[in-house]
């Protein structure tokens, strides 16, 4: 098997550890226009590796915002913070919800949300709707 390559025996395991959610915006799959994709938490081009331990669910919208990324910078301090990594740190301890937007406590959380583009009007208004109908999260 390439290294690129994830079979579907270890996707299968990365949705069932996911709940079938993505692992960002934790939005589930049901409830997604398009398939959820396996991404690679650290990207191969970086050195990551095709192992469960570096793979995520991702919706479609997290992972195109995400790409190859591992950090952004903050903007207030000018230093580089990793992004949120669902193998290695809680969901709850980075971000709440704050009616259907998606806030960061700590500056990974901060930094996580507006790479990924968390609170754009259409995937808050996703979130609303879903929540209304007792969907979301």
């Amino acid at each position: 098997m390439s290294s690129y390559s994830i079979s579907k025996e270890l996707r299968q395991l990365v949705v069932k550890k996911a709940s079938g959610r993505c692992e960002y915006c934790l939005i589930h799959q049901d409830f997604s226009i398009y398939t959820h994709e396996v991404d690679h938490i650290i990207a191969l081009k970086h050195g990551g590796e095709t192992i469960i331990e570096n793979l995520a669910l991702s919706c479609l919208s997290c992972n195109r915002h995400k790409g190859s990324d591992f950090a952004t910078i903050d903007w207030i301090t000018q230093e580089i913070v990793p992004l949120f990594n669902h193998r290695r740190q809680v969901w709850d301890e980075h971000f709440y919800l704050e009616g259907a937007r998606i806030e960061g406590k700590t500056h990974i959380g901060e930094g996580t949300a507006r790479l990924l583009q968390f609170n754009v009007a259409n995937r808050v208004l996703e979130r609303q709707v879903l929540m209304s109908q007792e969907q979301y999260p």
